[in-house]
């Protein structure tokens, strides 16, 4: 009740620009209510993930125990959620800074930490994925190569292509290339990678040999793969997908 009257005191008194006593009558008794809360599991989150960054946290909620005088820089959210106000001089009706744009600077900080966490852990989720789609393909041509061992070359070819096509499709991906078919061939991929020059000519020249022989695995109507071929086109592929991201 004291910091309302405080509040509509010194917006009275036209301390407060426009723009400020929108904001104080916004955000009156709001961001008191639902702070701490916030805090309690955001301390939490950075804590568990990126704790380097955890006493920057700290410092711009509360005070560090070394501040020997209360302005612009020292002045807390603490302070603010305790109801100390930086009072207007008795003269000039003019207060030594803004506490209210103090308080909001602090907390703009503490969310731009709590944004990198989130990033920091979409980034953790992606080479999380990665490594798990890494292993699954050394799986599938680890399958290839046995089945190239054992005679079944197209099957072989086929399996290696399937590979080579998924890991493009990551690739392109990766780097936000648009694709305009909704399944797009090797041949589709390597050309759209190829024009937003995310790989060189060579490397594409290499990839569309490697999709002529997945296309020779596929289909009957073509002459029988070589057990060369298959092994090249296996093996390729899977320097591909250890070197290409």
């Amino acid at each position: 009740m004291a910091r309302d009257i405080q509040l509509r005191d010194l917006a009275e008194k036209r301390t407060l620009s426009e723009e400020e006593r929108k904001d104080a009558k916004t955000i009156n008794g709001m961001f008191e209510s639902q702070y701490q809360r916030w805090y309690t599991e955001s301390h939490a989150v950075i804590r568990q993930l990126v704790p380097d960054r955890l006493i920057e946290f700290e410092v711009l909620y509360r005070d560090n125990g070394k501040r020997r005088t209360v302005d612009m820089t020292t002045y807390n959210i603490q302070d603010w959620l305790m109801g100390i106000r930086v009072q207007p001089d008795e003269y000039s009706l003019k207060k030594q800074f803004n506490d209210l744009a103090a308080v909001a600077n602090r907390f703009s900080m503490q969310l731009a930490i709590l944004r990198a966490v989130q990033d920091r852990f979409e980034s953790t989720l992606f080479d999380i994925r990665q490594l798990v789609q890494a292993d699954v393909f050394d799986s599938e041509l680890d399958a290839a190569r046995e089945l190239a061992k054992n005679g079944f070359l197209r099957g072989a070819g086929a399996v290696a292509g399937v590979v080579l096509e998924k890991h493009l499709a990551q690739v392109a991906a990766n780097h936000t290339v648009v694709m305009r078919k909704q399944h797009p061939t090797i041949s589709d991929l390597n050309d759209a990678l190829k024009n937003a020059q995310v790989i060189d000519v060579p490397v594409w020249r290499s990839i569309q040999r490697l999709g002529d022989l997945r296309n020779l695995a596929d289909h009957n109507k073509h002459r029988e793969p070589t057990t060369e071929e298959i092994n090249e086109l296996i093996d390729s592929v899977d320097k591909i997908a250890k070197t290409l991201f």
